[in-house]
């Protein structure tokens, strides 16, 4: 009877062991940040917390969209950072998961790191998404840090329907194509969804002309520039207005968001 019971309870102790055994190698994994950075603003405590620069200081592991653009920010909220001492891996729209091997194994050893993107929050228009994917893949944990959305102040800004919107990222270079995907947007936000998209500081003023050459005056159009910044604007018009009063918006920081 006695050795019948050992049995019994090694059979329930072994999975046991397992699951704590288990439980220790993903405890032994680093965990990946989503960092988020200022949308231009050089009072970084205006817009990212404290304990957003605490967690992003202590990180000596970053895959980066601009590794120059890090470096600086890095320096901006800790004058005392040891720049020298981090390892960036640059990322792009069409980096692979091979390109991070190395910077996967290093998380993988217990080592935390963070994204960055070159403005506003990481994994949004910008090819942060493929770290984390691939995290997710390798079972490491993704922690988001809080920090400022220029899509998400301006869509809260603007008026528009916040309960159903739509976010598009950059439309078509060529302006046959972004005229066409103009209208399809337009099109969409007919059922009353808000439209988003964004450009190029130095594309921003063609886009305004095709989206005012395009839509219907009805439309309702939100500019939404310069978010977070001294020179802040953001206005929603309809079409009919925005043609009245045309705004230059060649090097600025600018969320358009439609509804129609």
């Amino acid at each position: 009877m006695e050795k019948n019971n050992i049995k019994v309870h090694f059979s329930y102790a072994l999975p046991f062991c397992i699951s704590l055994l288990y439980f220790k190698v993903l405890q032994m994994k680093g965990s990946i940040y989503m960092v988020p950075v200022t949308l231009g603003n050089p009072d970084h405590s205006l817009t990212v917390p404290a304990f957003v620069r605490e967690i992003t200081s202590s990180l000596r592991l970053f895959a980066v969209e601009d590794v120059r653009t890090a470096r600086r920010y890095l320096r901006g909220i800790d004058g005392d950072f040891p720049i020298d001492d981090v390892l960036f891996f640059p990322i792009g729209k069409h980096s692979e998961s091979a390109d991070l091997a190395d910077f996967f194994s290093r998380v993988s050893e217990g080592m935390n790191a963070g994204v960055m993107s070159e403005a506003g929050m990481p994994g949004l228009a910008d090819p942060g998404n493929i770290v984390v994917a691939e995290a997710h893949r390798r079972d490491i944990r993704v922690i988001p840090l809080t920090g400022a959305s220029s899509i998400m102040l301006g869509l809260v800004a603007s008026g528009l329907n916040g309960q159903s919107f739509s976010f598009n990222g950059y439309l078509p270079v060529e302006t046959a194509g972004r005229q066409k995907a103009i209208r399809e947007l337009e099109k969409k936000s007919a059922a009353g969804q808000t439209q988003i998209f964004m450009e190029t500081p130095f594309r921003n003023d063609k886009m305004l002309n095709d989206i005012l050459s395009v839509c219907k005056p009805s439309t309702r159009l939100c500019i939404a520039s310069d978010i977070t910044l001294d020179t802040e604007d953001i206005r929603t018009m309809p079409v009919s207005l925005w043609l009245r009063d045309k705004p230059r918006l060649d090097k600025r920081l600018v969320v358009f968001l439609l509804l129609a």
